[in-house]
């Protein structure tokens, strides 16, 4: 089953923030160590304690380093990352947010990506949080992010580039296209890393969305606050959809389709669109071409969601999208019993979606990105993984799928 991750950023957000929530879920701070071991990196130590934050208990993640004053370039660090045996993953989103770092102070000093020598981000502490985070979501099996609106305080903040506006350039800059808002809390909230690695990693951000909670940590940050508790909160779950979290499946349920169409909207916002949709709780989005008025093709968008959320999907079309105006209607649904399965293969486990009606399995599917991903760590192709997923669940099942032929002959 694949986790989803949703950091509740009322306090703001960094990477030892990150960290800290992860081990309050359950990384263990041993297998975060074998981890970061890997790592041409050394002179340091990982402490983690727990801490009381205005009467919340959370646990703080601190790097405790010798005497390191050498600044690093990207491709010192990316040749760090890289020359390690840590997962292909791991290494991808580690390199990929650094670039990220790396690309913001690059445009905030009139610079190229190339000259750019990390001050507080380069040191080791931000290559452990950064990839120690990375690790984290690996071990404890999480597939997406999510986050909410970030709050990034307000003042100054003191930097080796001296005194600098909360948000500090290179944040604000890596926070562009990301929700953020000021609730008057004195001080800077968010860091160049904590804001890197959500602007990277994240699928999203917004309200929470229908999510099925089994885990909760919380984060200590270093700062005591009075305003609020300086903690970073994060739930660990799966999000589901409306008649998965109260109702029976394979039952009638009733929904909303919301339609719109638009002939003025470039086509790169589509793909967007349909992210914050699902994030909401939509449970399907789809186009069709269509002719509109004046002979303008166009396009014909329709979004199926839970009829309560009708106020969430209204908000994100009319801010994500050129339309003036909706409709929408109620309508029935029946779905078929569904379950994932862990398929166990030479190439690693896969989750196949299964479908039953009256008991009996009439659909199958391995789930895509776990069969992309075995495809890429293996360098094989995303066909083979398929393929011997799909061979696997036939052989599990061989027996049912000879009765259900047998009833059909």
């Amino acid at each position: 089953m694949m986790d989803t991750l949703y950091f509740d950023c009322f306090s703001g957000i960094s990477g030892d923030m990150i960290v800290g929530s992860l081990l309050d879920l359950g990384l263990t701070l041993d297998g975060l160590s074998a981890g970061l071991s890997r790592l041409s990196v050394r002179n340091y130590t990982l402490s983690s304690k727990k801490v009381v934050k205005c009467s919340i208990a959370a646990t703080k993640f601190d790097v405790l380093m010798g005497h390191e004053h050498s600044h690093r370039s990207l491709s010192d660090i990316e040749k760090i990352i890289n020359q390690s045996d840590l997962s292909p993953k791991v290494k991808e989103q580690a390199t990929r947010t650094f670039r990220r770092l790396a690309e913001a102070e690059a445009k905030v000093h009139d610079s190229a990506v190339d000259q750019v020598h990390f001050h507080e981000v380069g040191a080791i502490d931000a290559i452990v949080d950064i990839v120690g985070t990375c690790l984290g979501f690996e071990m404890l099996g999480i597939e997406k992010i999510y986050a909410s609106d970030l709050n990034v305080g307000k003042g100054t903040v003191e930097s080796a580039h001296g005194t600098l506006p909360v948000p500090a350039p290179a944040t604000a800059e890596l926070l562009k296209g990301v929700p953020v808002y000021s609730n008057q809390v004195n001080g800077e909230l968010v860091t160049p890393t904590g804001a890197a690695l959500l602007s990277t990693l994240c699928q999203g951000f917004g309200k929470l969305p229908l999510f099925r909670i089994r885990k909760i940590g919380y984060g200590a940050g270093t700062k005591d606050l009075k305003e609020a508790p300086n903690v970073l909160r994060a739930f660990q779950g799966e999000t589901v959809s409306s008649f998965q979290a109260g109702r029976e499946l394979g039952a009638e349920s009733s929904a909303i389709v919301v339609e719109a169409n638009i002939d003025d909207m470039n086509p790169q916002i589509y793909g967007h669109l349909q992210d914050k949709l699902l994030t909401v709780g939509a449970l399907d989005v789809f186009a069709c071409p269509v002719q509109m008025k004046k002979n303008r093709p166009g396009i014909l968008l329709s979004v199926v969601a839970p009829t309560e959320l009708i106020d969430e999907v209204s908000d994100v079309l009319f801010q994500e999208t050129t339309t003036i105006g909706i409709r929408y209607q109620e309508t029935q649904r029946r779905v078929l019993d569904r379950e994932v399965e862990q398929i166990e293969s030479e190439f690693g486990m896969v989750g196949v979606k299964v479908s039953r009606l009256k008991g009996r399995i009439v659909n199958f599917s391995p789930e895509y990105e776990e069969c992309r991903s075995l495809a890429l760590k293996h360098h094989v192709p995303y066909k083979w993984i398929q393929s011997r997923i799909i061979q696997q669940f036939m052989n599990l099942h061989a027996k049912e799928i000879a009765l259900k032929l047998e009833g059909n002959s």
